[in-house]
């Protein structure tokens, strides 16, 4: 019994060429990666779950701007107002405690409240408003008030805590407080020396000054935050976009999707079935003869010198035929009854066709006798 042992040949060392043979990009690989821009479906299914662009800042930006411009506008009334009833408390509240001079007081000071507040707190509310449906429209969604057990889950929570959105806002806040704060330190670096001075002025004065002091303050840092604002507007619509983006898969089947939903698919053919009705119905006016059967069928015909046969510009049964025919009347077009040719014609020629060979002679009869007709009419 012989023992035999093979030895494996030693394998042709590997060339570069083979690698490059043996390697395969696939594509496929990167059907998971959001690359694609979200579709409009996509941005309407967030939009109704109230994902959408807005900036927070902007909303601040302009609502500070306009409490500070109406404060500034307002300022003398308000003081005076405040000022003179200020007057009537303490003078008043010297002469009578009682129920009844307590209660007027009160209301007294609604009323004063009402008067200098409200015109205030209702431009606010206006332009908070105008400002939200400039940034998203007019929309009402309830989903973000929906209660989600998922919001209670504690790793979820530090999940959001520590989420790269939450570092970026971070970041964002810090720069905000730092940007606000040095200009701040820039103004008040200034004015800090002239405070000393208020010692020596009356109180309409001091009040009068501290007032310009503020409200020069206060423009100030609204210009740094409408900056901020607008590059926090960008900021967020990018951002939304980015999260809305789509892999290639996901583009594909929203759109198997949308394409298998029998509602669009119908919806789809009733718009080019309307379409096409309203493009034949324009093409009536420009017929020679209208042949019908005579109520169920009409057949529309033109000829023009150079046609190898007339052409059907539109055709109808039912209530289309009856729309056909009035239009042909408003237009002063002849209609002619002829049974076999009308239903020959609705039968065998689509809208837009020449007329078949085998049909030559009969409508030609018409024809003829169309042109008769219109020859007496103009002799």
């Amino acid at each position: 019994m012989k023992c035999t042992q093979t030895f494996p040949l030693p394998s042709k060392p590997s060339r570069p060429d083979d690698e490059l043979k043996n390697f395969v990009f696939d594509l496929q690989r990167f059907d998971g990666e959001k690359t694609e821009e979200p579709t409009d479906k996509k941005r309407q299914d967030a939009r109704k779950k109230g994902q959408v662009a807005k900036s927070h800042e902007l909303n601040t930006a302009f609502v500070l701007l306009i409490g500070f411009l109406i404060l500034r506008i307002l300022w003398e009334f308000i003081y005076g107002n405040i000022a003179a009833y200020t007057v009537y408390l303490y003078s008043h509240l010297s002469n009578s405690t009682s129920t009844e001079a307590i209660s007027e007081l009160f209301i007294g000071i609604m009323l004063l409240l009402a008067k200098t507040v409200m015109p205030v707190m209702f431009a606010i509310l206006i332009v908070g408003l105008a400002i939200n449906c400039f940034q998203v429209g007019l929309m009402v969604s309830t989903e973000k008030l929906e209660p989600k057990l998922s919001n209670l889950n504690p790793i979820n929570g530090f999940g959001r805590i520590f989420s790269k959105r939450s570092i970026v806002e971070l970041f964002r806040s810090l720069f905000k407080i730092i940007v606000i704060g040095y200009f701040l330190y820039l103004y008040l670096k200034e004015q800090i020396p002239l405070l000393p001075q208020f010692i020596f002025f009356d109180l309409p004065h001091s009040l009068a000054t501290a007032a310009d002091i503020i409200f020069t303050m206060a423009f100030q840092v609204i210009g740094v935050i409408f900056i901020m604002a607008a590059a926090d507007y960008a900021y967020q619509k990018w951002q939304t976009t980015q999260d809305l983006k789509m892999s290639k898969q996901e583009v594909k089947d929203e759109f198997k999707q949308m394409e298998g939903d029998p509602q669009i698919k119908g919806k789809i053919k009733q718009k080019q079935r309307q379409m096409a009705m309203q493009r034949m119905m324009q093409e009536v006016p420009k017929a020679d003869v209208i042949v019908t059967n005579p109520t169920h069928l009409a057949v529309a015909l033109q000829y023009k010198k150079g046609m190898i046969a007339p052409l059907v510009v539109a055709k109808g049964q039912d209530l289309v035929a009856e729309k056909i025919k009035e239009i042909a009347r408003e237009h002063h077009i002849l209609i002619v009854e002829n049974k076999p040719v009308a239903r020959a014609l609705f039968e065998s020629v689509e809208v837009g066709g020449s007329v078949p060979a085998e049909l030559y002679q009969a409508v030609a009869e018409i024809l003829a006798y169309v042109y008769r007709i219109k020859h007496r009419k103009v002799a």
